[in-house]
């Protein structure tokens, strides 16, 4: 796999994450609190994990 079509995969990790958190950050975004916080790192780790992971992913690619 070329360094495009890994580029390519990790944009569509990335908006898939995002997708995946879109309406938990809204919810932080507007009313933040710690539970609200923490519900959404115990519900979607996945995603979390992931965006954590880009930037070091990236500059494997």
């Amino acid at each position: 796999m070329g360094p495009t079509a890994q580029n390519l995969l990790l944009l569509v990790l990335a908006s898939l994450a995002a997708a995946q958190l879109r309406s938990e950050l809204h919810l932080l975004l507007d009313h933040f609190t710690w539970s609200a916080l923490g519900f959404t790192l115990s519900y979607n780790p996945l995603a979390i994990l992931t965006l954590l992971a880009l930037p070091l992913l990236w500059r494997r690619s």
